[in-house]
Parts: structure tokens; sequence; C-alpha cells
């Protein structure tokens, strides 16, 4: 007889390990631990072998869990697409959505392309840019909805994440023995991440010097590669060249804000900000490090086959 897995529980196995915590998952999908612990039994009982194992103090994936993961997010997505194509054939109109650099390659390309092709009739314009520029353009009804860095949380903010020190260890542990001023590779003023550089520093008594400043994020992680200096930012989009530099004064976390403007009454909106949240869920799951803190997330994230609706991108490189 044929077993039929349950959506939901795959569902939840998805999120505690995209998330790296099923407690946080629990949270995130509206159940209490208990519950979520009876779904992943359920799935193990089903599949006659154990899908997790412990790992320290948490619970991470066993061979077999990691060949159920790959099916699972296979099946949620055809799940889902099925749903936003048939939900999604009833939408139209235009939605502008804006995107601080560093989710460009991670969220634009992936979320915003699955989500014109699950909506058709929807026109999508992306613009990607710094924070100053997104909020401004979203105050002037420019834009529909923003993602951006957030300094202080409040109702907006979907995710925090870490601030790390970023760059060549070699390089770092010199400077700092050197006793000479540390370069720092910064964006333009102002920036948040540039701010709390500059106020560890400062509190830990380290001298520092800007040694190279960028108005792109393509330039900063140019600058830092060829060893000009250290910056600051979160892992999202970090080279694989580069090193997390914990030996560097402690640095706060920073806020994601997933913003829309006010009194637009938009399904398609909606839908798409519903999409960017979920993924956006996911990505910061994954960031080497401190787990993300977890804020609201809502929507489903899924390819789909057919369709094709209008999107534009253009960039614009204003504040961090």
């Amino acid at each position: 007889m044929a077993t039929n897995l349950d959506l939901d529980v795959l569902r939840s196995f998805v999120a505690g390990v995209d998330l790296g915590s099923f407690a946080r998952a629990a949270d995130r999908l509206g159940r209490s631990t208990s519950a979520l612990s009876a779904q992943l039994k359920k799935l193990e009982e089903q599949l006659g072998v154990p899908v997790l194992r412990k790992s320290g103090r948490g619970l991470v994936p066993t061979a077999e869990g990691e060949l159920m993961l790959s099916y699972a997010r296979r099946l949620l997505a055809l799940n889902d697409a099925a749903v936003l194509a048939v939900r999604g054939s009833r939408l139209g109109g235009q939605v502008r959505v804006g995107l601080q650099e560093d989710f460009g390659e991670g969220l634009l390309t992936e979320v915003l392309g699955l989500f014109a092709r699950t909506h058709p009739a929807v026109t999508v314009e992306a613009r990607i840019a710094r924070n100053l520029a997104l909020e401004t353009a979203l105050a002037s009804a420019e834009l529909d909805l923003i993602l951006a860095w957030q300094a202080e949380p409040d109702s907006s903010c979907v995710q925090q994440l870490p601030l790390c020190w970023i760059g060549d260890p070699a390089l770092a542990d010199a400077w700092l023995a050197s006793g000479e001023p540390l370069p720092l590779v910064v964006f333009e003023a102002p920036c948040v991440m540039r701010s709390h550089a500059v106020a560890a520093l400062d509190a830990a008594g380290i001298p520092w010097r800007v040694a190279f400043t960028s108005s792109s994020l393509a330039g900063i992680w140019a600058a830092v590669q060829a060893g000009l200096g250290l910056t600051v930012r979160t892992g999202i989009g970090k080279p694989t060249t580069l090193a997390r530099l914990p030996s560097l004064p402690p640095l706060p976390e920073v806020g994601i804000m997933l913003k829309c403007a006010p009194g637009i009454d938009s399904a398609a909106l909606a839908r798409l900000q519903g999409i960017v949240a979920e993924r956006l869920a996911a990505l910061c799951g994954g960031i080497e490090g401190k787990a993300a803190t977890a804020y609201s997330a809502a929507g489903t994230l899924a390819p789909a086959a057919t369709g094709h609706a209008a999107t534009s991108i253009s960039t614009s490189p204003m504040n961090a």
C-alpha cells in the first residue's frame, strides 16, 4: 500500500532545517514545539528511518534526512506552484519593489523571477538601491515595497542578522599587531554598517582610518579582496575568499525591514510580500554564524512553469 506523505509535516521539516532550529520553525509556522515534534515523529514512522540526529545542542539531518529534505523541497515547490498558478492567474496590475544591493543576487533573481512566471499578468518593476534612496522612493510613492537594512527594529522588521567583520585574517592580524590605524573599506556616509564599525572600534580604543569608500557593494567586496582593508557586513553575499574576523570588537545585530507603502490594497503586492518574507527567512537561516532572529514570515515560494510577466530592473547605489 502506498505511503502518502503529509505536506504540512514536510513543510515543518524543511522550515526547521532552513532556520537551524525547530523551535524557531514552530514559532514561524504558528505551532507548538510539541506539535512539531509529533509531526517529525510521524514522518520518521512513515519512512521507517530517522531523519534527524543530535549535533551539539541541536538537530541536523541524517543521511536519509538529507535525501528526504531534497524530495520535500521539490514536493512543496510543486504543491505551491500549483496553488500559485491557479490563484495567480487572476492577479493583474503592477508591483514596484526596491531591494538593498545585498539581496540583489540572492533574492532578486529567484523570487522576482518566480513571481513573474507565476503571475504573468502582473508587471514587476525592480530597483536596486541603498537605504536612503529606497525609503525616499517609498515615501514619494515611487515604490510599493522595499527590502532594506534597519538600524532600530520596529513593526516592519522581519529579520535580524548579526553584523561581522570581514576580510583577510592574516592581514587583519598584521594590522592589529602593527598598532597603526585599522584600514576600513566602507560605503559612503551615511551608512548603518559604517556607523556600527566606527562605534565598535572607538569603544575598544582601536585606531582606524577610512582606506576606501565605494558607492556599490561590488566595489566594497573588490577592495577587501584586494587587501585594501576590512569591512563590516552581514554574512549575506560574502565572497568565499573572505573570512569572518572574530578577533575584532563585537558588533550588534542589524534589522531587515520589509515595508509596504501605506494605503495600497493590492493582492499582487500582498502575494509578493509574502513570498519575499518566506524566502528571506530561509536565506537568513542559512547564514554562517549566529542564527538569524525571525520576526515574521508569510507566503510561499515555488517555481511555476507557465507565463511571463514584464519585469524591469534598475540600480541606484545610494546609502546602505
